[in-house]
C-alpha cells in the first residue's frame, strides 16, 4: 500500500495540463487545461499527480506537457 505515502512523497517533476478531452473519463472534474501539478509518482504510461481534489490520482501523460 505504497500510494497511501505519496501525498507526503517528495514532488518528482511539474506538469502542466494541455487538455482534458477523455474519451472515457470525466476528467475534466479534476484536472484544469493551463494549470501546472506536482507529479508524485510515474509509470511508462501514468503521472500519479495531486489533482484539483487535493488527492493523488493516476492520468495518461498525454494530457500533460512536463515543464523544465
Amino acid at each position: 500500500m505504497i500510494h497511501t505515502k505519496w501525498q507526503k512523497k517528495e514532488t518528482l517533476k511539474k506538469v502542466k495540463c494541455i487538455h482534458t478531452n477523455a474519451e472515457k473519463y470525466m476528467v475534466k472534474n479534476v484536472l484544469t487545461e493551463g494549470t501546472v501539478y506536482d507529479v508524485k509518482n510515474e509509470t511508462e504510461e501514468f503521472y500519479f499527480v495531486v489533482d484539483n481534489k487535493g488527492h493523488i490520482s493516476g492520468f495518461y501523460k498525454d494530457y500533460f506537457q512536463e515543464m523544465n
